[in-house]
């Protein structure tokens, strides 16, 4: 159940084009987390009708406060707002909201992040402790955040730039597809980042035989599920809404055709 709190702003860091914050969060981590891949609707200015959904990178429970983590690019007059709060300033924040990544603490999973795809994987490898293998892709290397942190977190990471400019020359459904040719011992791929991305991953994780699971980075409005800015088109013809059935879909269920 996701609840409404008012978040003070504990830290504050650029990296790259994206901003790391660390919000302390009162009794939500407790109250309404279910799975990592969660989100937050966070109130940005008194002008703004809508909230903006930002994933969850990571989160802990805590006395006498839970904290989360979340990383976001300046996108719009809202997210522009948001970048411009100094540290110790409160939000207002709804959350923990959406359906998170099926996963159990003792699995082991190939996690796969594109670009602003990155952070939400973050909370996975947290989740699994130590035993999961992170790829992260972006256009070049400081586009790839939070890359110590994963290394913190994770047996093995590897990277892909579109330009090569840091680890291997290319996109990361090609790695996928090297890391699943000597090991397929995972007990799922999880994915988040640009649809192109999960698509191919997808299709790699299929032709292997490992169930794959994706985050869909739609455009959301009212986020919960009354209107239809995020819908999206399902293999057996029906929509569903992202920011309420989602963000994590079963690969197998999204139409990749559309």
């Amino acid at each position: 159940m996701k609840v409404e709190r008012k978040c003070k702003i504990v830290s504050k860091e650029q990296m790259g084009d994206a901003i790391y914050m660390v919000l302390e969060a009162g009794d939500m981590v407790r109250t309404s987390f279910r799975a990592p891949g969660q989100f937050v609707h966070v109130k940005c200015g008194e002008g703004l009708l809508l909230r903006r959904p930002i994933s969850v990178c990571s989160c802990m429970e805590d006395e006498p406060v839970d904290t989360l983590a979340i990383v976001f690019e300046v996108r719009g007059e809202g997210t522009d707002w948001l970048a411009r709060r100094p540290v110790g300033h409160s939000l207002d924040v709804l959350g923990l909201a959406g359906n998170g990544f099926a996963m159990k603490p003792e699995g082991r999973y190939l996690l796969v992040g594109g670009g602003i795809g990155i952070p939400p994987m973050l909370g996975c490898a947290q989740y699994t402790q130590g035993k999961s293998t992170a790829i992260l892709g972006g256009r070049s290397a400081d586009k790839i955040i939070l890359q110590d942190r994963f290394q913190d977190k994770c047996a093995k990471v590897l990277i892909a730039t579109d330009d090569g400019s840091l680890g291997h020359h290319g996109f990361v459904d090609a790695l996928v597809r090297q890391e699943l040719e000597g090991d397929q011992n995972y007990d799922a791929v999880l994915a988040c980042g640009p649809r192109p991305m999960l698509r191919n991953v997808a299709r790699v994780a299929e032709e292997f035989g490992v169930p794959c699971q994706v985050s869909m980075e739609e455009r959301m409005g009212c986020g919960v599920g009354a209107c239809l800015v995020c819908a999206c088109d399902m293999a057996d013809g029906s929509r569903k809404h992202v920011c309420k059935d989602g963000p994590v879909f079963d690969s197998r269920e999204v139409n990749w055709d559309v």
